[in-house]
């Protein structure tokens, strides 16, 4: 049957959509290329399945991969095709940044590109997909109208930094020992082994943000059995159990003359604020910080303040993973298989993970969901088909998508005009 010509109506969950069939659209999904190798995918094999089944006119394939958490079986047993080459796809999907020499002309690709912010460890991958003319659309982008994410990994992030924290506590008090998340089967067993652990009456945690990643975290901490208290009595009050306490940028910062603290003017003013988070630093044993940067924002402390004998953190699980960002500790990013140092505040230099007591220990993992990649891949299809693949597959346009395209046929868009002196850049 020819798809030319046709239209048809198809339905995904409570919403009704009419599909104009002229074009097949090809849709390939990219064998991760970034060391060490994410095994995280866009789509599981029972999503495209069920996207197929909703737009008949778009075909999907997979690159093989050999250390996908999906196996190539898995996609092969769904009838899903695998092929190497993709080249006559349409549209390419990963996770990761992309491997330059991988990148095929011509084509439109979407992942998280970590370029909007002047990365400097991707301007060379930036500049060859303006050479190859392509098409960016960054997952990071794509928002609503009001500015809130529609997909995103953070969830898991959080989940899975907040296990770190205090996996790390139990390393250095000596007191209980948790397996690596990813070396678990899955979420439940993860939380599963963190119901057995007991942490010292007293101790304090401190939860920075509000989104994704904050309640990711807070959901790990919930399945010890801590307690959330407010801010005020998080910073004036000892309990005798554990505690943990989430903040947003009004207790961490403060307007430099004195006015109300407002969201939106924080958002679009972060340079008229200061920090106003030391008190914190006084009564917190370990930090997890979930919390958005701007670099024209204040650092939440200075490496300064890291040597005052009042500063109690000993465990920062920096979910955030900003080098030279809000937490001068974070001096690199860590790995999965390897997720900790030791800073050593009076130095300013990195140690060895637990080498001494009064060091502090870091955690900056910068693609924590990747310890739980089929949870995490699974929820972030489900955002993608929730959010976003109608607009991509159906060909109607998206104010949304057109926000977060980068690039269109290797050019900036007007959004991102910005970029034009990064890509020019020399070191």
């Amino acid at each position: 049957m020819s798809l030319k010509n046709t239209a048809i109506i198809c339905t995904f969950g409570q919403y009704l959509f009419l599909i104009d069939m002229e074009k097949t659209i090809k849709v390939g999904i990219l064998r991760e290329t970034k060391n060490p190798p994410d095994r995280r995918v866009p789509l599981t094999p029972p999503q495209i399945i069920a996207l197929e089944e909703l737009y008949p006119g778009v075909e999907f394939f997979v690159q093989p991969s050999d250390f996908r958490c999906y196996s190539n079986d898995e996609y092969e047993y769904l009838d899903i095709p695998l092929k190497e080459d993709l080249r006559d796809c349409d549209i390419l999907m990963g996770v990761k940044e992309i491997d330059k020499r991988t990148f095929i002309p011509g084509k439109t690709y979407m992942f998280f590109a970590h370029v909007a912010k002047k990365q400097h460890h991707n301007q060379v991958m930036f500049r060859e997909m303006v050479e190859k003319g392509l098409s960016l659309i960054d997952y990071e982008l794509l928002a609503t109208d009001e500015g809130d994410r529609v997909v995103a990994f953070g969830k898991y992030a959080g989940i899975v930094g907040a296990y770190n924290g205090l996996r790390a506590r139990g390393i250095n008090t000596n007191r209980f020992r948790l397996k690596p998340a990813y070396q678990c089967r899955d979420l439940d067993e993860m939380w599963a082994g963190l119901r057995l652990i007991e942490l010292k009456p007293g101790l304090k945690i401190l939860v920075t943000g509000g989104g994704r990643v904050s309640h990711g975290a807070m959901e790990t901490l919930a399945v010890c059995n801590i307690v959330q208290v407010s801010p005020e009595d998080y910073l004036n009050r000892e309990f005798n159990v554990p505690v943990f306490c989430q903040i947003g940028p009004e207790y961490y910062t403060r307007h430099k003359r004195g006015q109300q603290f407002k969201f939106r003017h924080f958002m679009k003013h972060p340079g008229e604020y200061e920090a106003a988070f030391i008190p914190f630093t006084r009564v917190t044993d370990i930090l997890i910080t979930g919390h958005f940067w701007d670099p024209r924002s204040p650092v939440l402390f200075t490496k300064d303040e890291m040597k005052r004998p009042d500063f109690r953190i000993s465990v920062i699980a920096d979910i955030t993973c900003d080098i030279n960002g809000s937490v001068p500790s974070t001096l690199r990013v860590t790995t999965i298989s390897d997720p900790f140092y030791s800073y050593n505040p009076h130095l300013e230099i990195e140690e060895p993970a637990f080498s001494r007591p009064s060091n502090i220990t870091v955690m900056s993992v910068d693609n924590l969901p990747g310890e739980l990649p089929r949870e995490a891949s699974h929820d972030f299809g489900r955002l993608l088909m929730q959010n976003v693949m109608h607009d991509l597959l159906s060909g109607s346009g998206s104010p949304m998508i057109d926000r977060a395209t980068i690039l269109k046929d290797g050019k900036l868009t007007p959004v991102f005009a910005y970029l034009e002196d990064y890509l020019k850049f020399e070191p």
